[in-house]
């Protein structure tokens, strides 16, 4: 995949991209840092595979560390951002692409504490630690974003609520943002091929990816749609601050 943003048009910028160490953060990251910009790979448990992509962005002339941080606990959010500083200066742009919810033994209100609370609690950290002009980008689904006028398949919908609750929270707190020189954007994008959510989902309904693609038309794999999210890191933010990747026709929009 190409990568969207030309060379050198991140120089100078810091980047933090939650659940960077795999899947659609990682591929942000290499777009991000092949574009000029340091970047903090996040990652919750997995320090090896995390040092891994900071390895590949090094050996390729780019600026890259690893740092691990859980993001539903606030002084590990808050550690992560002072390292971050530390290594590279104030931050140009968070990524908050870290989500989950349909993992195993993780509580009923995983999904919540880490897609509505974690999110917020990621950005009331960060707030300390942004450049002037920096930008958030919220990276979401289509059935997320849509929950609350097209149903998605059930096995998907406690996560969709809880991404929306975490999309919702973060735009509450928009006039802070704007009072901050702080951009928001909302990357909504269909389901990706490749993604753990992806397969989790065939895992407990055989045959769901297939059909929602037969539906679709198309899905993006992990790669496009990661350069889709790092292209959303300039573009201009859209008048109701939401980018969305691929076909929407067959979702009905907010009444």
């Amino acid at each position: 995949m190409t990568n969207p943003l030309a060379p050198g048009s991140l120089d100078g910028r810091v980047a933090v991209v939650t659940g960077s160490s795999r899947g659609i953060g990682a591929d942000t990251a290499r777009y991000l840092a092949e574009a000029g910009a340091a970047v903090v790979i996040n990652y919750r448990s997995k320090a090896p595979r995390a040092e891994k992509i900071v390895g590949e962005i090094t050996a390729a002339g780019g600026r890259a560390i690893a740092v691990g941080a859980d993001l539903t606990d606030a002084a590990s959010v808050r550690a992560m951002f002072e390292r971050a500083v530390d290594e590279f200066g104030p931050i140009d742009l968070l990524v908050l692409n870290a989500s989950g919810g349909m993992e195993s033994g993780m509580g009923e209100d995983y999904a919540m504490r880490l897609n509505r609370d974690a999110q917020v609690n990621v950005v009331e950290n960060a707030l300390p630690h942004l450049a002037e002009h920096s930008r958030i980008v919220f990276v979401t689904s289509h059935q997320a974003h849509f929950i609350r006028t097209t149903p998605t398949m059930p096995e998907y919908e406690p996560v969709a609520l809880s991404k929306r609750a975490g999309e919702d929270a973060l735009r509450a707190k928009l006039p802070e943002l704007d009072a901050k020189g702080v951009e928001f954007v909302v990357v909504s994008g269909d389901m990706i091929e490749g993604t753990i959510t992806a397969t989790l989902l065939e895992r407990a309904n055989p045959g769901a990816i297939a059909a929602r693609k037969e539906d679709a038309g198309k899905l993006y794999n992990v790669a496009e749609f990661a350069a889709e999210v790092a292209a959303a890191a300039v573009d201009p933010v859209p008048d109701d601050h939401t980018r969305y990747v691929g076909d929407v026709s067959g979702f009905s929009p907010e009444r």
